[in-house]
């Protein structure tokens, strides 16, 4: 069962990790070339850097998140397996 369980969280964060950069994409291609022509790009470079570049930011948040993630999930298994010897009496 515990197979299972840590298969499935990692599941999670493999497709967190894919869901936080395809909407780096979706902002990148929604702003449509906006956010880039404040930096004196136009046409389809500003849309090609901006689609980059969120992709980017999408990639590094991805990246920190589902770090966080997998860091607090072992901290939490770390302590459920001591947690029976600090409730053993001697």
């Amino acid at each position: 069962m515990k197979f299972i369980i840590i298969n499935s969280f990692r599941a999670m964060v493999y497709v967190a990790f894919i869901a936080i950069i395809a909407a780096g994409v979706m902002l990148g291609i929604y702003q449509d070339g906006q956010f880039a022509a404040a930096y004196g790009l136009d046409g389809d470079t500003a849309r090609i850097a901006e689609i980059a570049g969120f992709t980017l930011a999408g990639w590094i948040c991805a990246s920190i998140i589902c770090g966080l993630i997998v860091t607090f999930l072992d901290i939490r298994d770390d302590i459920n397996d001591r947690l029976p010897d600090a409730r053993r009496e001697d």
